[in-house]
């Protein structure tokens, strides 16, 4: 009974999930970091933690924790805009896609350790499925813009899939392993890569013509990683923990066409790599007992941006259209903490959570290559958030039972909110290889995010 009603779960989200397709903004370049809300809360430090079903993004390993069947389904709120100010005082103004990021970036995660779904020999393997975006973007400025030559609009609508195993090989070692699949599907925004502008009378071409690149692909990337617990309180539970993350690069062949005022002129292609990252975490909690729990963490993460050398577009006529990247490679550095009252006598029968971060982001984007579509600022983010599950006797939104006593029943249902604003340096762009892009760049961008967890 258990396994056919996580197969319903699976696809009633789903299909929930699809009605609010993701499309990211740029934390940093086309990376889109929070990926779940109790992570966002602690500034995404959730690597070394890693014990909800969002684990499957942030560290795999940490699914051995998840027991049962669990699943959180969850949708961010961003709005924010970019400001330029051109070396001759012209000003502009872009944003993601109206005030509000529409659609809005989403996430599904699904997990089932294998003994609770009728395998009891299996009782150390878990398995899970993600759906996230935790690349994308989705900019746009004026038509009549400084800058119209480079860039009016860009979007990058792109879903990422992650099937997950994690082994438990000791009660203080687990691993894991994701395969990171990247793809398009029509439900999501247009359905591709695009980046429009306006012709500045190149490849003859006239001078003034609106111009559109797009193409969908499919690329695939794998996910290794570790969670070490050296050690644990009384009641088995850990006080330290350790993760360490490895994800591959990924290389999307993009397929297209190339636009002119709406009319196709040529097939296109071109090649968008996706960095590989090392992550290693530390969590320690200063006080972790059966009424109270603290935890602090810190994750830092390299990324491999300098994989992505160039963006050139073939096209079918047999011209090129040459887009140098030459990115290089920068760290990410998160502390984040939680405190956790585990059956307050202020709110028996829930868990009650408050969590806050900070996380500073590097940029990996050069001026000599700088697009205004993929705006790479360094930021600091700073992030608050709540959580609360409720279990036993207690009613969610004081209506829904949390007892569990059917198979057919969550025996939890849980709550997270998280807050984010993230705060970008200005920056002054100068030697671009298209002049009208030089010139200063102020952005800020605010985030809420909400996720609903249901553990049976």
């Amino acid at each position: 009974m258990h396994a056919w009603w996580a197969t319903c779960i699976l696809i009633v989200l789903a299909l929930s999930y699809s009605v609010s397709a993701p499309s990211g903004a740029d934390a940093q370049a086309l990376r889109f970091q929070p990926q779940g809300a109790r992570a966002a809360g602690q500034g995404n430090a959730f690597a070394a933690q890693a014990d909800d079903p969002s684990a499957i993004h942030y560290n795999p390993a940490g699914l051995t924790q998840v027991e049962g069947v669990q699943s959180i389904l969850g949708t961010n709120v961003l709005g924010g805009s970019v400001k330029f100010k051109s070396p001759t005082g012209i000003d502009s103004r872009g944003d993601f896609n109206g005030s509000v990021n529409w659609p809005p970036p989403s996430n599904f995660y699904l997990s089932a350790n294998l003994a609770s779904i009728g395998l009891p020999f299996l009782s150390t393997v878990t398995a899970g499925i993600g759906l996230g975006s935790p690349f994308g973007l989705n900019t746009r400025f004026p038509l009549d813009g400084p800058f119209n030559t480079a860039v009016t609009s860009a979007a990058l609508p792109l879903l990422a899939i992650q099937p997950t195993i994690a082994y438990k090989i000791s009660d203080a070692l687990s691993v894991g392993v994701t395969a990171d699949i990247y793809t398009f599907v029509s439900f999501l925004g247009e359905g591709h890569v695009e980046q429009k502008q306006i012709s500045a009378g190149a490849l003859g071409i006239p001078a003034g013509a609106s111009l559109e690149l797009n193409g969908t692909g499919t690329g695939v990337g794998v996910t290794a990683s570790m969670l070490y617990a050296p050690l644990r309180n009384g009641a088995g539970k850990p006080i330290v923990s350790i993760g360490l993350v490895y994800r591959s690069q990924a290389v999307l062949p993009l397929k297209g066409v190339l636009l002119v005022n709406g009319a196709k002129v040529a097939d296109a292609s071109t090649d968008l790599v996706l960095p590989q990252k090392f992550t290693g975490a530390v969590a320690i909690w200063p006080v972790r007992t059966s009424e109270k729990e603290w935890k602090v963490e810190l994750d830092v993460e390299y990324v491999g941006w300098s994989l992505n050398k160039h963006l050139d577009v073939r096209l079918s006529n047999g011209a090129t259209i040459p887009q140098p990247q030459q990115w290089k490679n920068v760290p990410v550095i998160a502390l984040g903490t939680e405190y956790r009252w585990m059956k307050p006598q202020w709110l028996p029968h829930w868990e009650v959570a408050v969590r806050s971060g900070y996380t500073y982001t590097g940029d990996p984007v050069p001026d000599r290559t700088f697009s205004p579509g993929i705006i790479s600022l360094p930021a600091h983010t700073l992030s608050l958030g709540v959580g609360f599950l409720c279990r036993g006797g207690g009613r969610f939104l004081g209506v829904i039972p949390c007892s569990g006593e059917s198979a057919l029943w969550p025996k939890g249902i849980g709550l997270d909110l998280a807050y984010q604003e993230w705060f970008y340096q200005s920056r002054t762009v100068v030697g671009n290889l298209n002049p009208t892009v030089n010139g200063t760049y102020h952005a800020f961008v605010h985030l809420g995010t909400f996720s609903l967890r249901y553990l049976f």
